[in-house]
């Protein structure tokens, strides 16, 4: 089969499973209700990260100009990183361009063949990523089963071990158990590795910090600068000897330019607002428990409220009638999806006014309940 008719194929197949994704470019004065994105605190528009971003950028330039270990590590990271440190309570912190590549030089430096990785089930596509490429052994374990957790360390004694959570995952929005597999953890002499992703900001300082496990040598946190930091890029935070082991032997922070002056500066000037206004976060938490008990499904550990809908038809039509209504809501569907159930994706962040809130929920309850 020629390369045509493959891709010809492949294209029919996912339009007729109603899968077909398509890139919709929005502009800066956008009047659309925005309950789909990522900026959870909404501080990706605050003046004072604006100004930061605008500053940064006049100053040092549009980027980097390298990698970090040749000439691409500002004052600027420095400064972001010990921000971040000592906000999340840990003992050092490395920013990357992404989070995304945060996770991938977590466990592609430290796993290898010889290394064992247990996984949750529901794990961000990065770490997924991250540990094939790290070519570990791995053992996927039923989400948040603390239980299958100690089997699969108990399995393998004596082998150097990670365990992988996200404190808030992405699509249920349920907290994993972290202080239960913190404890598995240092019976087993394992590392805890978790994606702080939805957790940093939404509960301040993160969820790690909250159940006391911050600065654990045995605990390493992940997090990405472009959700409630309204920035991008990433960073991992943890014991000084990790950070040093990662900028000596990631590939993708040796390899790649660093993180743009006007990110840093934008991700240190959010996290300066989210440590100084914490009603933020308070405003996500009743806006969430709000439309969850509207529509009569679980309230979410984070901001992203994940909607069941009967197929990815349903799904997709329900968002195309809320967008006409001035309304942009997300849509999870296979394979972005752990469980095959397709979702509307709302996020019940602090970025839009009461007003929008309220029209917006309005409209959700009344499209939703049409769907379903």
């Amino acid at each position: 089969m020629g390369w045509q008719n493959w891709l010809e194929e492949a294209a029919a197949a996912r339009e007729a499973a109603g899968l077909t994704r398509r890139l919709r470019p929005r502009g800066p004065d956008d009047s659309v209700v925005d309950l789909a994105g990522n900026d959870y605190l909404g501080l990706s528009g605050h003046p004072d990260v604006r100004r930061a971003a605008a500053e940064a950028a006049m100053l040092w330039g549009g980027g980097a100009g390298a990698s970090r270990l040749v000439t691409g590590t500002l004052t600027l990271h420095g400064e972001l990183e010990a921000e971040l440190a000592d906000w999340l309570g840990q003992p050092g912190a490395l920013t990357f361009s992404t989070g995304y590549h945060a996770n991938l030089s977590v466990v592609g430096a430290l796993a290898d063949r010889t290394a064992h990785v247990v996984s949750d089930a529901h794990i961000h596509a990065s770490l997924i990523d991250a540990v094939r490429l790290s070519r570990a052994q791995l053992t996927v374990v039923p989400h948040n089963d603390v239980a299958a957790v100690r089997a699969a360390l108990a399995a393998r004694p004596g082998v150097r071990s990670l365990v992988l959570a996200e404190s808030v995952y992405s699509v249920l929005g349920d907290e994993a158990p972290l202080t239960e597999l913190a404890e598995v953890c240092a019976e087993h002499g394992a590392l805890l590795v978790v994606d702080e992703a939805h957790g940093v900001g939404v509960h301040g300082p993160g969820l790690v910090h909250g159940h006391g496990l911050a600065g654990r040598p045995d605990v390493l946190v992940t997090a990405t600068l472009s959700k409630s930091l309204g920035s991008q890029g990433g960073a991992v935070l943890g014991p000084r000897a990790v950070l040093d082991h990662l900028v000596n032997t990631a590939r993708p922070f040796i390899f790649d330019t660093g993180l743009a002056p006007a990110s840093a500066a934008a991700a240190l000037a959010a996290a300066r607002v989210a440590r100084a206004r914490p009603e933020l976060a308070g405003t996500i938490r009743a806006r969430v428990t709000e439309l969850a008990r509207t529509l009569g499904i679980p309230a979410p550990a984070g901001a992203v409220l994940s909607v069941p809908m009967p197929s990815p038809e349903a799904a997709v039509s329900a968002q195309a009638a809320l967008l006409s209504e001035g309304v942009r809501v997300g849509c999870f569907r296979p394979p972005s999806v752990p469980d095959g159930v397709s979702r509307l994706r709302v996020t019940a962040g602090a970025g839009v006014t009461d007003e929008e809130w309220k029209r917006a929920a309005k409209a959700i309850d009344a499209i939703v309940g049409e769907v379903r």
